[in-house]
C-alpha cells in the first residue's frame, strides 16, 4: 500500500501541482499562457491515450513491471521538464509524463489481485482512489508557492524526486501479478483506438475556446475519430486476442459505467473548476475574490474533503452497494448543484457550504465509485480493459463539461457584465446533466460478487 500509494502521489502530482504555476511557466519560457495551458492539453491526453491500452498490457507483461516502467519514464520525463529551454520541450516532456496515466488503474488491479476480503478490499482501493482527486489540496498550493519563490522548475524537480522513490517502494515493495500470462497482446487494436480516442478528445478541446474555436478542424478532428473508431472495431471483430472484446462492448457492465461517468465529469468538472471559480472571482457579477484566495477557499476545502471521505467510501461499498452508494453520491451532487445556482450565488457562505457538501458528494462518493466499478465490474479473464476505459470518460466528459457549461456561462453572462444569469444557466444545466447521470446509473449491474451478502 505504502508503495502504491507513492505512485499515485507522484501521477496526482503532475496532474495538479502544475495548475497554479501557469502563469510563472509562460514568463520563464518567454510564451503566452495558452501555449502553457496547451502544455496541460498535452499531459491529459497523453494520459488518456495511455490508460487505454497499458492496464490490459500490464494483465499479460505483469502489473508491477509495467507500473516502474512508467515511473520510471514519468520520472524521465519529469526531468526533461525542470531543464526544458523552451515550450516545445516541454510539450514533449509533459507527453512522456503522461505515461503514468493508468498509475491509478493499475494499482487498483494490483489490489484485487492481492486481497480477497471485500471490506478490506473496499477500504484500500478507496484510499488509492482518494489520492487520484487531489492530496488534500495541498498539491495546488505548494505548487503555487514553489513557483512564486523557485520558479516552475522547482515543481518538476519536486515531483521527480517523489517519483524516484514511488519507482524504488514499487520495486521492493509490490508483488508481481499477470493473470493474463502468455496472451498476445492485441497490438494491431492500439492506435486506432488511440487516434480515436485522441482525436475526439481534441475536438473537444476545440470546442472549448468557444469563440475562439476552430471549428473546421473540430469537425475534422470528430470525423477522424468516427473513422478510426469503425477500423478498431473491423479489427478487433477479427482478432483471436482484442484488446477490447465487441461482446464485453455490448453488456451493460460496460457501458452504463461509461456512461454514467461521462455524464457525472460532464456536469461537475468545470461546475466547480469553471463556472464557480470564474464567478467568485468576477467583479462585477460575483464576489470579486482574488485567484489565491478563491483557490484556499474553494478548491481546497472540496480536495481536502474528498480526500477524507474516500476511505470511508470504499469501505462502505461492499456493505451497503456499490451502486446504491453511487445513487447517494450522483443524487446529492445534482441537488448541491442546484442550489448553488439559486442560493450559493447570492450568499458566499452557502456558496463554500455547498463546495464543501460537493467534496463529499462528488469527490468523496460519486468520484470513487466509479472509478471502483472499473475494477469490479470487469471480466474476470479480461480485467485491465474497463478500468481503461472509464479513464478516458473521466477525461472525455471533463473535456466536455467545459466546452458545454462554458459556453452557456458565456453567453448568459459575457465579460464586463453583471448579470449572473449565464452562471445560474451554467450550474442548472450542470444540475440537470448530473441528474442525467444519476438515471443512468441504475442501467449498471450490481457487482455481487464484490459485496458483502446481508
Amino acid at each position: 500500500m505504502t508503495a502504491l500509494l507513492a505512485a499515485c502521489v507522484a501521477f496526482q502530482l503532475n496532474a495538479s501541482m502544475l495548475s497554479p504555476a501557469l502563469v510563472t511557466m509562460a514568463r520563464e519560457l518567454h510564451t503566452d499562457e495558452a501555449a502553457t495551458g496547451l502544455s496541460q492539453t498535452a499531459f491529459f491526453t497523453a494520459c488518456a491515450m495511455f490508460s487505454l491500452f497499458l492496464p490490459r498490457f500490464s494483465d499479460i507483461a505483469g502489473r508491477r513491471r509495467v507500473l516502474l516502467w512508467m515511473l520510471v519514464v514519468m520520472a524521465a520525463g519529469t526531468v526533461l521538464a525542470a531543464l526544458a529551454p523552451n515550450i516545445a520541450v516541454l510539450d514533449i516532456a509533459r507527453v512522456a509524463q503522461g505515461v503514468s496515466g493508468p498509475v491509478v488503474q493499475i494499482s487498483l488491479l494490483m489490489l484485487r489481485s492481492e486481497i480477497t476480503d471485500p471490506k478490506r478490499f473496499g477500504t484500500l482501493m478507496g484510499l488509492v482512489t482518494a489520492v487520484n482527486g487531489g492530496i488534500a489540496g495541498v498539491d495546488a498550493l505548494a505548487g503555487g508557492w514553489l513557483a512564486a519563490h523557485h520558479g516552475f522548475r522547482s515543481i518538476f524537480w519536486v515531483i521527480a524526486l517523489v517519483a524516484l522513490v514511488a519507482a524504488v517502494a514499487v520495486a521492493l515493495g509490490c508483488p508481481e501479478s499477470r493473470p493474463s500470462a502468455g496472451t498476445p497482446m492485441d497490438w494491431p487494436g492500439v492506435p486506432p483506438l488511440v487516434i480515436s480516442v485522441a482525436a475526439l478528445l481534441l475536438a473537444v478541446d476545440q470546442a472549448k475556446k468557444l469563440g475562439e474555436a476552430n471549428w473546421p478542424l473540430a469537425a475534422g478532428l470528430l470525423a477522424v475519430s468516427l473513422l478510426a473508431f469503425a477500423v478498431f472495431w473491423r479489427v478487433e471483430k477479427g482478432s483471436r486476442h482484442p484488446l477490447v472484446r465487441i461482446n464485453d462492448l455490448r453488456q451493460r457492465a460496460t457501458w452504463a459505467p461509461l456512461l454514467t461517468t461521462l455524464l457525472t465529469l460532464t456536469g461537475v468538472f468545470a461546475a466547480v473548476n469553471g463556472v464557480l471559480m470564474s464567478f467568485v472571482q468576477n467583479e462585477q457579477a460575483g464576489f470579486g475574490m482574488g485567484s489565491g484566495l478563491a483557490s484556499l477557499v474553494f478548491l481546497t476545502p472540496f480536495a481536502l474533503v474528498g480526500w477524507l471521505v474516500g476511505p470511508f467510501t470504499g469501505r462502505l461499498a461492499p456493505l451497503v452497494g456499490y451502486r446504491r452508494l453511487l445513487r447517494w453520491g450522483l443524487l446529492g451532487s445534482a441537488v448541491v448543484v442546484v442550489v448553488m445556482a439559486l442560493v450559493g450565488v447570492h450568499s458566499l457562505p452557502v456558496m463554500v457550504g455547498c463546495t464543501v457538501l460537493l467534496g463529499v458528494t462528488y469527490a468523496g462518493i460519486a468520484n470513487i465509485v466509479l472509478n471502483l466499478l472499473g475494477v469490479v465490474l470487469a471480466p474476470k479473464d479480461h480485467p485491465g480493459f474497463l478500468p481503461g476505459l472509464i479513464s478516458a470518460a473521466f477525461g472525455l466528459g471533463a473535456g466536455l463539461s467545459f466546452a458545454l457549461l462554458s459556453a452557456v456561462q458565456v453567453s448568459g453572462s459575457p465579460q464586463g457584465s453583471s448579470s449572473a444569469g449565464g452562471y445560474v444557466a451554467a450550474l442548472l444545466l450542470g444540475g440537470v446533466v448530473v441528474a442525467a447521470a444519476y438515471a443512468a446509473s441504475f442501467l449498471t449491474p450490481r457487482p455481487r460478487e464484490a459485496e458483502v451478502a446481508p
